[in-house]
């Protein structure tokens, strides 16, 4: 099968959250199972500053958006037996950052112009073009209107929401102005969605699939909880809405061949090497009383991820536990983090993000703690299995499709502190019990999180919509 990924990010060239990890990982394994896969992502200055040299400038040719005449170089790269095109404009993609942009709309909607002129300047056909979230979601409409006569109309379409919170809205005004486009699709309510226009709304209505990354949070959409308004689009698309959990890349989510901990381990042998992790850990960080059972957090500094609950309990756990923090975010909650480490003997922390320490955490945490008030998927809590460290998670999204309470980790419901702490509670109980709590890490770190499956869901939905 031929497959056409069109994502604003995927690794290992540009990367803000989890779609990049997505985009490549899913690629990459489709890839092994012999399929031919495209990836096609904008040039950004991030990737010209690190990689330019190696790409292979392909063609370059101009289109319009209204009244503009704009130009487009594209460059071309294969790893991984993935072949990447990267859509070039300097004025536009020449920036420091990926998103955050007062221009995102128009950005975004040059990108999807350019994948319909890309396909027609280089002849590329696909049985499937599978698109990421928002930012791609104008290109069904762009085959079905303005790209009709130049386009194949056979290619089905797959719309992947990863974050239903950013939906890419625009004034109608910009229908015309940046695509060339009537307000028929306005009018006909294809494009309409509350005070305007949305790029994600638009590629619900047009895909012959949708998918999100979890069972759970799917229903958590089609039920109105945390769908931001779109529980009424996705009811009309209902039949077509599925969940996927995403999965992990094995061979870098591994911690008998991770050359960035400090000794590697596995199911079979982590009783006896574990340890060792922990042990290299709490003297690096000087963290006070290293036998005390050490609580670990790797996650962005958001009010999403439910930090708030954790930090108001910290300090009633003195003289019982350690707590590690990585990440950085809000300052709000940076500030919180920098406060508790600073005024607490069992809090420590690396505001910040290095991948190394990451890995590092995750081999020698003993609980991996993420009390999120809404996780459409989560990829921590599956690290965490693989690394042998015990998730604490609330029970939204894909965390309850991942975590089993009292199997391979500790879940509670609301979202409220008391409740994590009567499973930080548990979990120091568990702690001091040997047999159970080994019983747990090996069921953990059993448990199959890579992309195997989910790949096959993935090709499964492909061709119930190829015939």
């Amino acid at each position: 099968m031929k497959i056409l990924m069109a994502s604003s990010e995927a690794s290992p060239f540009a990367q803000s959250g989890g779609l990049a990890d997505v985009a490549y990982a899913l690629s990459k394994e489709m890839v092994r199972k012999g399929h031919d896969v495209t990836i096609i992502m904008p040039f950004y200055k991030s990737i010209k500053d690190k990689f330019e040299s190696s790409f292979e400038f392909v063609t370059n040719f101009t289109f319009t958006m209204s009244y503009r005449n704009m130009y487009c170089g594209i460059f071309k790269t294969v790893y991984e037996g993935i072949t990447y095109y990267f859509v070039d404009n300097n004025s536009v993609y020449g920036r420091d950052l990926l998103y955050g942009y007062d221009d995102d709309t128009f950005r975004f909607a040059y990108f999807d112009i350019a994948v319909c002129e890309l396909l027609i300047k280089l002849k590329l056909s696909y049985d499937v073009i599978h698109i990421h979230d928002w930012q791609a979601g104008m290109i069904p409409l762009l085959f079905k209107s303005r790209y009709q006569f130049s386009l194949p109309q056979n290619v089905k379409f797959v719309l992947t929401i990863h974050n239903p919170a950013f939906q890419g809205m625009f004034d109608k005004y910009f229908l015309g102005d940046f695509f060339n486009l009537s307000d028929e699709w306005y009018e006909n309510g294809t494009v309409r969605f509350e005070y305007g226009c949305s790029f994600l709304k638009t590629a619900i209505m047009l895909s012959d699939k949708i998918t999100t990354v979890s069972p759970t949070h799917q229903k958590e959409i089609s039920s109105g909880e945390h769908s931001y308004n779109l529980e009424h689009v996705i009811k009309y698309r209902a039949d077509d809405f599925v969940g996927i959990v995403n999965g992990v890349d094995s061979m870098l989510i591994n911690p008998n061949v991770d050359k960035m901990i400090y000794h590697k381990f596995n199911e079979k042998n982590f009783l006896k090497y574990r340890h060792i992790n922990k042990e290299k850990f709490v003297e690096e960080h000087n963290i006070k009383n290293g036998n005390l059972p050490l609580f670990g957090v790797v996650s962005r500094l958001t009010s999403q991820k439910g930090l708030d609950l954790l930090l108001d309990i910290v300090s009633k756990y003195q003289n019982k536990a350690n707590f590690f923090i990585l990440g950085s975010g809000e300052e709000r909650l940076e500030n919180r983090v920098r406060e508790a480490t600073s005024s607490l003997d069992n809090v420590y922390s690396y505001i910040g993000f290095s991948n190394a320490l990451s890995h590092k955490v995750y081999a020698s945490i003993d609980f991996f703690v993420m009390p999120s008030i809404y996780e459409p998927c989560g990829i921590g809590q599956l690290i965490a299995h693989k690394y042998g460290a015990l998730p604490i998670v609330r029970r939204t999204g894909g965390l309850a499709d991942t975590v089993k309470d009292m199997y391979d980790g500790f879940v509670f419901d609301d979202i409220d502190s008391t409740q994590l702490e009567e499973q930080i509670d548990k979990a120091i109980k568990f702690y001091g019990e040997d047999y159970t709590m080994q019983e747990m890490i090996k069921l953990a770190m059993t448990k199959d999180h890579s992309w195997d499956k989910s790949c096959d869901e993935y090709l499964a939905l492909y061709n119930s919509i190829k015939k």
